[in-house]
């Protein structure tokens, strides 16, 4: 894996353990910047200021394909349909991710598999991916449509109001939102949620 890509894996997952409260997950849209002060509108409609750290990782996202995800480790935010898990996005992400399936707070009912994409088929309604990990194997229908993406190195430049971004960050015992590492939609490619 090259550095390039190993940076911007990492950037997905937020490598700190939080003794006080889990990581914070925000989604939303910058509003404004000002120096360290990143401003955003949350998914849920609140006003929060994101306390950057000096040196904070900044990742792009970029679309890609499932054929370039093969063989690679991936995040998979699935529901269950008629008996069946369909995929909402696909992504990448870094192989220190805990693997395997469990509850996801992008939508209700959802699950995130993490887990190596392995099979890949054409099927009726979309792509059939087979995700493997410890102890287990998902198969997931991706939909035509379906949001597949990866990261670039970014920058601070990247960072403009308008633009989406996704993050784990930590609150500090004094309220502050402090963020380490963020993904930012460029391109009208969005983060993965």
């Amino acid at each position: 894996m090259t550095r390039a890509a190993s940076f911007a894996i990492a950037a997905l997952v937020c490598s700190l353990a939080f003794a006080q409260q889990p990581p914070t997950r925000v989604r939303g849209t910058i509003t404004a910047v000002d120096g360290n002060v990143l401003s955003v509108k949350s998914r849920a409609g609140e006003d929060l200021q994101l306390h950057l750290t000096p040196d904070v990782g900044v990742t792009t996202a970029k679309a890609t394909t499932l054929d370039a995800l093969k063989g690679k480790y991936v995040g998979c935010t699935a529901v269950s349909k008629d008996g069946r898990m369909v995929a909402v996005e696909v992504h990448a992400i870094p192989p220190q991710a805990k693997p395997g399936q469990f509850p996801w707070d992008l939508m209700p009912s959802s699950s995130m598999i993490n887990a190596n994409l392995e099979g890949l088929a054409q099927v009726n309604g979309g792509s059939e991916i087979v995700l493997n990990y410890p102890n287990g194997s998902q198969t997931v229908l991706v939909p035509p449509g379906t949001p597949i993406v990866a990261f670039d190195p970014g920058s601070r430049a990247d960072l403009k109001p308008g633009e989406t971004i996704w993050t784990n960050a930590r609150r500090e015992a004094d309220g502050r939102i402090v963020v380490e590492r963020l993904n930012v939609s460029k391109d009208g490619v969005r983060p993965p949620h």
